[in-house]
């Protein structure tokens, strides 16, 4: 139900190219100050985009940049840059601070005995000594994630490529790690932990029990899209141990997809899927040798089947993990410290809420090992350090406005780095403060309002830095900290930036409107080319509005922002707001307040909104408002067309969530409750319930290989329109997942459908 699955999960050590952006003023807590505006005139006389082009012509789109990996040793960044000679891609490593470039691996020794082509590099890895390489290729998708591939390794030393696990089928192997020494590599095939020593070639299997049903070191499909878990295991600091995942899997119901378009006869895919209030898989945490695989299980409290382990890590040392555990309602997040040894835990502390916990992810431990933590006790999310021993919190960042992300500690230094932005939760920007817990606090992100991200250096003395705003493609430099001085401009996208600088755009602006109860909203507001504020004009509303997405920031848009700005090339508003509840950095309350009211706080929000639009500009017609979204954001839809039929007159619903019951246990239990104490908002929340509703022009779009959001929900729906004998337009991709991208030619269809279905029903035209 999330807008894609790769936005919030991009791995923390390796860069991605599309951002997103944010530059206003924006309250950082629930305020009813005055409602301000940015703007940002443009072009009204460049090129007029045409959809063939915006997905055909790869120079309107900004490109990433390769895997690229900080040496442990600080000696430098690699990354992959096209051969020097030949085919393929060199492996290329840059000095920090002189930026002096070495091939430390060419396309050539990347090329396996045999092969005509060398290896084409999804990720790799180093080992900690730098010595050798680990690299992951040849992947496939194993839920909605490429977590199975080949892995192979090259040793600096003796220049040699190795393959691992020949014994597996090809694409079979996951989450392939060096032990501490880089001497054997563990990975996970079929549900089952091996060990493979470098030198030898010798495999040793450690689990024996991996099935259909028993999964060791790796996940259901349950915990990969939602809790983000999908690598299973983990070395312990020593080498000599591998504390692992365990689920079964046993009594989750199975879904079961049909594909009718791949061969003569209908296929079947099936896999155990757990709607809400149904069984989950069963959870435990074990320590085996990893030598020979005996394994001890830590002795968590509380039935497996209704708590989550939802992570776990070393803490610190070879003999103890440290353990966090939900319960089921999520409202309660439990962490253990555990002994490796014997299994015996005992709890360290827990925070509790009466909506849902939230998990830390990596936990960074101190060398007396305590460790830092984010809560949201004190109302917005802060950084905490606590002790070892008792528990107790010791408060590292205060202040009304929320950390986003933790990204390294330099204990010697005294400091830790995250990103935050106090002054407007639409901008993400580098901050360190003082361990020792004075408050003391530094910006590091110059004045540059914008999106900042970070790739930072083991001693967070350089950084790989990834910049955009609302107008700026994202650029990828490298910096030196404290100071943020540019050493080297990485990708500079200066073609995508020029392309869209040519394009023909009314002004872009990003406002401030209140709720019913005065609470600002933030939204932006895209005008027509050729505007006349005494005209009026038909307006588009994106809408996403539930907790895993943010809409309104000062970032780069990416393919949407393109196709909005094509909409104001015909002569459209496009507007999105950011209703409570969504992702946004503005503390607790902000982001609980739509606790079992997904659907009628959300969209009421959204409903306010349009009504203080409408009030402050007279250009917007009333008459003609559309609205749409993908996922949770076509969920939000049905519910504006259902719940306000007399003000949203075209909707259109991507891949929505109809009734709610059908979507997965972790999310949709975190945000609407457990059954059946919570049937009732099941069912008011659920837009299937207000179809009966409708007045305006709706189309729905559904993949039918959605094994994220399950066609079924559409369908369902269908029926009910039909059984009030409500008009619509339906349009089903076969075999396409949740994103409705698969295939050649499917994304410009989906857009020119889209498009054409506006302009029939929303037309355009000043009046």
């Amino acid at each position: 139900m999330k807008l894609t699955q790769v936005t919030r999960r991009h791995a923390r050590n390796t860069l991605g190219a599309g951002l997103a952006l944010i530059v206003l003023v924006g309250c950082s807590s629930m305020s009813t100050a005055p409602a301000t505006s940015t703007s940002v005139a443009n072009g009204t006389t460049g090129e007029q985009l045409t959809l063939e082009r915006l997905y055909t012509d790869a120079t309107l789109h900004a490109g990433g940049v390769p895997p690229t990996r900080w040496l442990a040793d600080g000696s430098g960044y690699t990354t992959l840059e096209a051969a020097t000679q030949g085919e393929g891609n060199d492996l290329v490593r840059y000095h920090p601070e002189t930026q002096a470039r070495e091939v430390l691996i060419s396309a050539a020794e990347l090329t396996p005995s045999g092969h005509s082509e060398p290896l084409a590099l999804a990720d790799y890895h180093w080992s900690n000594d730098g010595d050798k390489l680990l690299i992951f290729t040849n992947t496939k998708r194993s839920w909605r994630t490429h977590t199975l591939g080949d892995y192979w390794v090259f040793d600096l030393e003796t220049r040699k490529l190795q393959q691992l696990g020949q014994f597996a089928d090809a694409s079979t192997l996951q989450f392939a790690k060096f032990d501490p020494a880089a001497q054997r590599v563990a990975y996970v095939v079929k549900n089952n932990i091996y060990v493979e020593a470098l030198a030898t070639g010798e495999v040793t299997q450690l689990t024996h029990d991996g099935n259909d049903t028993i999964v060791n070191g790796t996940f259901d499909w349950v915990n990969e899209e939602e809790f983000f878990l999908r690598d299973g295991f983990r070395w312990s600091p020593d080498g000599e141990h591998i504390a692992y995942w365990q689920l079964d899997t046993e009594g989750t119901p199975i879904f079961t997809m049909i594909n009718n378009t791949d061969s003569l006869y209908p296929t079947l895919k099936t896999f155990p899927y757990p709607k809400v209030g149904e069984t989950n898989a069963a959870m435990r945490i074990g320590v085996m040798d990893a030598d020979d695989g005996d394994t001890t299980w830590m002795q968590v409290p509380g039935d497996p089947r209704q708590h989550y382990l939802v992570r776990m890590q070393w803490a610190g040392n070879s003999e103890e993990l440290l353990i966090q555990q939900l319960t089921r309602s999520q409202a309660i997040n439990k962490t253990f410290i555990a002994d490796a040894g014997n299994g015996e835990v005992s709890e360290l502390l827990r925070e509790t809420t009466e909506s849902w916990a939230e998990y830390v992810d990596e936990v960074k431990f101190f060398d007396n090992g305590d460790f830092t933590w984010l809560s949201e006790r004190s109302g917005f999310r802060h950084i905490y350090r606590v002790d070892r021993d008792s528990g107790r919190l010791n408060a590292i960042t205060r202040g009304n406005w929320d950390v986003v992300e933790v990204l390294q500690i330099n204990q010697q230094q005294g400091w830790v780095y995250f990103v935050a932005s106090p002054e407007t939760p639409l901008e993400r920007y580098l901050f360190r403060a003082s361990l020792d817990g004075s408050g003391k606090l530094e910006r590091l992100t110059p004045a540059a309002p914008g999106t900042h991200s970070y790739q930072l250096s083991a001693n967070a003395d350089y950084a790989v830095h990834t910049y955009s705003h609302a107008m700026q493609v994202p650029q990828v430099d490298m910096v030196s900290l404290p100071e943020h001085q540019q050493i080297r401009m990485i990708k500079d996208n200066a073609s995508a930036q020029q392309a869209f600088n040519d394009l023909a755009k009314g002004s872009f602006e990003f406002f401030q409107v209140p709720a019913r109860d005065g609470l600002l909203l933030d939204g932006f507001l895209m005008k027509p080319v050729d505007f006349d504020p005494n005209k009026e004009y038909p307006i588009v509303f994106y809408v996403y509005g539930e907790p895993w997405g943010q809409t309104v920031s000062n970032s780069w848009g990416g393919e949407r922002f393109l196709w909005h700005t094509y909409l104001t090339q015909q002569g459209y508003i496009v507007a999105s707001i950011d209703n409570r509840g969504t992702r946004s950095p503005r503390g607790f309350e902000w982001r609980r307040s739509i606790y079992k009211n997904l659907g009628v706080v959300t969209v009421r929000d959204q409903y306010d909104a349009l009504q203080a639009m409408t009030e402050r500009w007279d250009f917007i017609d009333e008459e003609r408002v559309g609205i749409w979204g993908h996922s949770g954001g076509g969920s939000q839809t049905l519910n504006a067309l259902f719940r306000y039929p007399e003000s949203y007159h075209v909707g259109l619903a991507l891949a929505p969530v109809p009734d709610l019951t059908l979507y997965d246990t972790i999310y949709q239990e975190r945000y609407s409750g457990l059954l059946p104490e919570s049937a009732e908002r099941y069912a008011e929340t659920s837009a299937i319930t207000h179809a009966e509703n409708l007045q305006g022009d709706l189309l729905l779009v559904h993949g039918t290989g959605d094994d994220n959001v399950h066609f079924q929900g559409s369908e369902r729906l269908v029926n009910e329109l039909i059984k009030h004998g409500k008009q619509f337009e339906y349009f089903a991709y076969p075999n396409r997942t949740h994103g409705i991208r698969e295939g050649e030619g499917t994304t410009l269809h989906l857009r020119t459908m889209m498009t054409d279905f506006l302009r029939e029903n929303l037309p355009t035209g000043a009046r």
